[in-house]
């Protein structure tokens, strides 16, 4: 009998195509950094530190911030925050997206109301929050999460629209209560959609998470660029950013992306 599963001679030449491929990108991607750098070094001698600072300049401002007391607390504040108002997005988004999936009537009462949500900006989210949380957690907490979940809600409602009719028609008639008809037939079927979705929620989270503690915070990052931002202190400014890209650019790379990986791996087509 023919398997589909190839010789340990012929995954060797596999493996090594696939170690070639991560290094080139590894390298490519190296490059980038490297030419953006100095890009960077090249435009801060024509320009004044306060305007844009050296990569040195904000490299020193960097390690001062590390060195300090607070940048662990307002780097875990931040964190936190982000995290609460996506968890949330995810407990309200993934059951109403499947709901409104699973049922005409209720998708086409609510669907206005998602078009609403979805066209308010994220700037004017933070306003309402300032006036009703004041400077509190909850205010940064309400704008990632009035950010993160229509843009989850959207994804598993579209993604219950590629569930195979068949498979639902088959469990009505065998009366498969309809709870079990969205934990059986929907989810795995919406699952990637929810997933990336998710990922794309989580990033926009943690960019409006900046603009809401900016405006309605005393502690986290956000607060901290406007303090610096005030006191014309650029290289922390920049500092503050870099460590937000750093950080997302990490959870993405070392967390979601692998566990994505795992979760879909079953996806993958097998090699002839």
């Amino acid at each position: 009998m023919l398997s589909r599963t190839p010789s340990p001679p012929a995954r060797a030449p596999l493996l090594r195509g696939a170690v070639a491929g991560r290094l080139r990108t590894l390298g490519l991607r190296l490059l980038l950094v490297v030419l953006a750098l100095a890009l960077w070094q090249v435009a801060s001698l024509y320009a004044p530190a306060f305007v844009l600072p050296s990569p040195a300049r904000v490299w020193n401002a960097w390690t001062g911030l590390l060195a300090s007391g607070s940048f662990a607390t307002d780097l875990g504040i931040t964190l936190g925050r982000i995290t609460t108002g996506f968890l949330l997005a995810v407990a309200i988004g993934l059951p109403l997206g499947l709901l409104l999936g699973a049922s005409r009537i209720l998708g086409e009462f609510f669907e206005p109301v998602l078009t609403v949500v979805n066209t308010v900006s994220s700037s004017i989210w933070a306003i309402f929050a300032l006036i009703w949380f004041g400077l509190s957690n909850w205010t940064t907490i309400f704008v990632v999460f009035m950010t993160a979940m229509p843009l989850i809600l959207t994804n598993v409602w579209q993604g219950t629209r590629t569930v195979n009719a068949d498979y639902v028609e088959l469990a009505r008639t065998f009366r498969m209560p309809r709870r079990k008809v969205l934990s059986a037939i929907y989810l795995p079927t919406i699952l990637p959609l929810f997933f990336s979705g998710a990922r794309l929620a989580f990033g926009f989270g943690a960019r409006v998470s900046l603009v809401a503690e900016t405006l309605g915070a005393s502690s986290g990052i956000g607060y901290r660029l406007r303090q610096a931002a005030d006191l014309v202190q650029t290289d922390q400014v920049f500092a503050w950013t870099l460590t937000l890209v750093g950080l997302m650019i990490g959870l993405e790379a070392l967390v979601l992306k692998p566990l994505e990986r795992h979760l879909f791996a079953w996806k993958r087509q097998v090699q002839p």
